[in-house]
């Protein structure tokens, strides 16, 4: 009897709080110029859409340095401080390779790029390109991340 009650208020939270959301670790990959700020930006492998370097977290690893580990291995980034608080999240549907939905959350890491790698390992696989932060805001489809690097 418990369990049903548990189960049906469960389900009842969802109508106010959508599905349960996987987690994700993200790194917001800046540099400083003399014009100001700067953003890497890669695209995705699948739709070729502009995001952050992002990916599930990693055994052993802490969150920031998890993201940072995505940042190296999607975007070069060899060297790089990245921040212990997360800047914010935002949320996101993951598409699988078979079509599959999954419900994503995504905390965003602040990383200051030292260096960059030539190569890396998903070079052949992604663009990846510096942006103002205004302009990496209109190359991203997520709101909640339009918002932050709009913020930054």
């Amino acid at each position: 009897m418990i369990n049903i009650v548990k189960t049906t208020l469960e389900n009842a939270m969802r109508v106010f709080t959508g599905p349960a959301r996987e987690r994700q670790v993200a790194a917001l990959c800046f540099r400083e110029t003399k014009k100001g700020k700067k953003v890497l930006l890669v695209t995705s492998r699948g739709t070729g859409r502009w995001i952050v370097p992002k990916g599930w977290p990693i055994k052993g690893l802490d969150d920031p340095d998890a993201a940072l580990q995505e940042a190296w291995e999607e975007a070069g980034v060899k060297s790089a401080e990245v921040e212990a608080d997360p800047v914010g999240h935002y949320d996101y549907d993951k598409l699988g390779d078979s079509g599959e939905v999954t419900p994503v959350k995504a905390q965003v890491y602040l990383a200051e790029v030292e260096t960059l790698a030539e190569s890396y390992p998903e070079d052949h696989q992604r663009e990846r390109r510096w942006f103002t932060p205004d302009e990496a805001a209109a190359r991203v489809s997520e709101p909640e991340l339009k918002a932050i690097l709009r913020d930054f």
